[in-house]
């Protein structure tokens, strides 16, 4: 509506100020080809009374009308003209009844929807006569009618009057019932929603430009006051602007260019929710070509990354006509898939690399603020419009929406490349919402082959200044500021094979097929000929870094266990005895030892131990069954322990003392890495000295 205080508004813009002057405007009716729409649609979405309170006939509503328009404009004008008669049908039949200009022997009741719908307009225009336009082209049946209630203007306008003193109604719109004018007044009021086209434009800029126009920008629509404008909470790239400044924003140039786009709410939502869960170069699956807005709007914020494909294009003049807009908007990304959503395999070749799907089913849309918007930019049914003015859906409908959705939910879940679903409606019944998903998520479809699916708090922009939320689902009632959506994300969950070691991988492997039973086997027995340790030693006087030295692996099992369990029990023995015990180790140096391999090789021959220790291997063979569970097993690997004197017990008493004759390990025959054979190790006496050795395998 255009109030007096702007009949008269300035508008600057970048070649420099222009003065738009805004007069209120007298209907003076509309084109020819727009009535035949209006009626058509009419027709098909009227109020269907009982049989015995039948008094004014429309002919036969079973055949979907074919509707022809000029442009988008005259497509608006059309749905408009039809819902505006759907709101007035009973006062336009009583009308018609009480004037009796209905019924009439030269009207048949196939043309009744066009009299009812030109009857509308007529009564809207205080029963003045139409404007003809020249350049249109007549249509008979238009011109027909017209003719006809002109001629009864006089009798037409008293039966109005006699209706609004019967309903005691200063205008026709205190007729309707409270529920529909507080909701036509609800969406009247409605905030307008455009999303910015960040490939053509920068968000700053758009800022920018709005300044030059006179915009302020204001923190919340609560704020409104004029020419303001709000950012959205949850979606960095949409704006918000009072309802009255709807035919200013449409002559901007941002709005020409196809830099600024009027939208629901909800679907950018559902696109910035589908986008949080991509990545890199993962494609998306649009199930319903819908609004060709929503796909672009998608095809924005991939930035042409990943491949976007939209089913349900059935017609090539269709394909066409979207591929045209998509390049006018800027978009190099989308692919068009003829099949319905639903006929698609989950296995086709040209959608493996698909991760996330995009579901916005067909639903009851009684949460839509705008219902003429909601259908001309998502392509939605007509008949959505006699649901929103009845206020509800009949449960037959109902079941059948709730049906179908369940079915695309469930189809969507048999993709098993596909990581995330996002499934958005503007319901606001739960048989439409959470029941839809939690059936689907019973169902179990995806089978024992792939994880199941979870649902998680749907994340819209990474941008945004909004709180995490962490309801599962997303939900927003109508309201003055905002339609009604309903949105929830499902994922999959995570492997369980993902925190599982290593080792219990390899283990479950031959039973999933990817490995034979020969590797466990054999690693099992690995484990029992080698035992894993790893020990650093510290060698005085020739600055050399600690080294991992590996036993043969031809070395026997005894010969392992034999020096290990020695090793221990002297450095048990030094630990409690440090003052008391003294050990020495000579070692000989390699010659050049540049390598690991040029370390000596301990030949076949089973190493020397004293009795005192054949008797220490036997008392810890307990303990070593203990430390070998606590073990960690890193990497099999063998080592070459230092010859050492072992301790024996004194024959006056417990306390252990050392040999006045040492023993030596000789390493006899060892190589070095020339191939050179290294010396026998020196007979001299070294000064024994406490040696603490660090123990990998307790």
């Amino acid at each position: 509506m255009i109030t007096s205080d702007l009949s008269k508004i300035k508008i600057s813009n970048e070649k420099g100020p222009v003065e738009k002057r805004m007069t209120l405007i007298e209907k003076n009716g509309y084109h020819d080809s727009v009535y035949i729409n209006a009626a058509k649609i009419f027709q098909g979405i009227h109020t269907e009374k009982r049989k015995d309170r039948i008094l004014v006939r429309y002919g036969d509503a079973s055949v979907s009308p074919m509707l022809t328009f000029k442009d988008e404009y005259s497509q608006r004008e059309s749905y408009e003209l039809a819902f505006s008669a759907l709101k007035y049908q009973d006062l336009l039949e009583e009308i018609l009844l009480d004037s009796c200009v209905y019924p009439c022997q030269s009207i048949p009741d196939e043309l009744t929807s066009l009299l009812v719908v030109m009857l509308y307009d007529l009564q809207d225009r205080k029963f003045r006569a139409r404007e003809i336009f020249d350049e249109e082209e007549p249509v008979a049946e238009v011109r027909k009618i017209e003719r006809y209630l002109y001629s009864f203007r006089t009798k037409l306008a008293a039966a109005l009057a006699r209706c609004r003193i019967k309903h005691d109604a200063l205008s026709i719109e205190y007729i309707l019932p409270e529920t529909t004018r507080k909701q036509e007044q609800r969406a009247s009021a409605l905030p307008l929603c455009v999303w910015i086209n960040t490939s053509k434009i920068s968000l700053q800029d758009v800022f920018r430009d709005l300044k030059k126009k006179g915009f302020t920008r204001v923190e919340s629509v609560s704020d409104f006051d004029g020419y303001t404008y709000s950012v959205d909470e949850h979606c960095h790239d949409v704006l918000f602007f009072p309802s009255s400044l709807k035919e200013e924003l449409l002559n901007l140039d941002l709005f020409a260019d196809c830099k600024l786009f009027l939208q629901d709410k909800s679907r950018s939502l559902a696109v910035h929710s589908a986008h949080a869960l991509l990545n890199t170069a993962d494609d998306i699956i649009v199930a319903h070509v819908g609004s060709h807005l929503t796909t672009a709007h998608m095809s924005v914020l991939t930035n042409s990354m990943s491949r976007i494909f939209v089913c349900g294009v059935k017609s090539s003049a269709k394909a066409a006509e979207l591929r045209n807009l998509f390049s006018h908007i800027g978009c190099k990304n989308i692919q068009l898939l003829h099949e319905d959503f639903t006929e698609i395999r989950p296995t086709d070749s040209r959608l493996q690399n698909t991760k996330v799907i995009l579901l916005l089913p067909q639903c009851s849309g009684l949460g839509v603020g705008n219902p003429i918007d909601f259908i001309l930019n998502e392509h939605g049914d007509a008949g959505l419009l006699r649901h929103l003015f009845q206020g509800s859906v009949s449960e037959d409908k109902l079941s059948i929406l709730a049906e179908r959705q369940l079915n695309e939910l469930i189809h969507a879940m048999k993709f098993n490349k596909v990581r995330a679903i996002v499934y958005c409606t503007c319901s606001v019944y739960p048989e439409e919402n959470e029941l839809v998903v939690e059936k689907a998520l019973k169902s179990g479809v995806e089978g024992n082959k792939v994880p199941p699916y979870r649902l998680i708090p749907p994340v819209f922009s990474t941008c945004s200044n909004s709180k995490a939320s962490t309801e599962m689902f997303f939900k927003m009632e109508p309201s003055e500021i905002s339609s009604g959506c309903f949105l929830a994300v499902l994922v999959r969950k995570k492997d369980s094979s993902e925190n599982v070691p290593v080792k219990d991988i390899l283990a479950h492997a031959p039973a999933k097929g990817l490995l034979d039973g020969s590797f466990v086997k054999k690693s099992k027995e690995e484990e029992k000929k080698q035992k894993v340790t790893q020990r650093r030693c510290n060698i005085t006087g020739g600055g050399m870094k600690p080294k991992t030295v590996e036993f043969p692996r031809r070395q026997t099992v005894s010969n392992i266990k034999a020096e290990v369990s020695v090793s221990k029990a002297v450095s048990n023995i030094q630990q409690k005895n440090v003052n008391q015990t003294n050990s020495y180790v000579q070692l000989k140096k390699s010659i050049n030892p540049a390598s690991a391999t040029a370390l000596p090789k301990v030949p076949k021959h089973t190493s020397y131990l004293s009795p005192t220790g054949k008797t220490y291997e036997r008392q810890t063979l307990a303990r070593k069954t203990h430390a070998e569970r606590k073990r960690v097993v890193l990497k099999p690997v063998e080592i070459v322990l230092p010859p050492v004197i072992t301790p024996y017990p004194s024959l006056q008493g417990n306390k252990p003392r050392i040999s006045t004759h040492p023993c030596f390990h000789a390493w006899t025959g060892a190589k070095g890495s020339g191939g050179r054979v290294l010396p026998p190790p020196l007979s001299t006496v070294v000064k024994p000295t406490a040696l603490s050795l660090p123990r990998p395998w307790l």
